[in-house]
C-alpha cells in the first residue's frame, strides 16, 4: 500500500503492518477524541513514526498514486479531525 505523509513523501507499506497502523490509528483518534494536545502529538508521532520505520520510500520522481494520505508531524487537532474518515486515517 503506498502512504503518503504530506510534506515527506511516499512510503510502500506491507499489508502485513496494516494492523500494527491501525491500532496507533485507533490511538490517534481517541487522542483526538479527548482534545488532549499532549496525547494528540504523542499519538501522532508514533502512528508517523511506524510508517517510516515499516515503509520503503519511494523515489522522490515517483508517480505512484497514494491509497492513504497522513498528516504531517506538524498537523494541529481540528486539522486532523478533518482528515478522519469513518475508519479512521487507515481503514481497517
Amino acid at each position: 500500500m503506498i502512504v503518503r505523509i504530506m510534506g515527506e513523501g511516499q512510503l510502500d507499506v506491507a499489508d502485513g503492518d496494516l494492523a500494527a497502523l491501525n491500532a496507533l490509528d485507533d490511538q490517534l483518534e481517541s487522542a483526538i477524541e479527548s482534545g488532549d494536545e499532549d496525547e494528540f502529538r504523542g499519538a501522532l508521532n508514533a502512528l508517523l513514526d511506524n510508517v517510516r520505520k515499516v515503509g520503503r520510500p519511494l523515489p522522490p520522481d515517483s508517480l505512484e498514486p497514494s491509497e492513504l494520505i497522513l498528516p504531517p508531524v506538524d498537523a494541529a487537532i481540528g486539522e486532523v479531525r478533518q482528515m478522519l474518515g469513518d475508519e479512521g486515517l487507515i481503514p481497517d
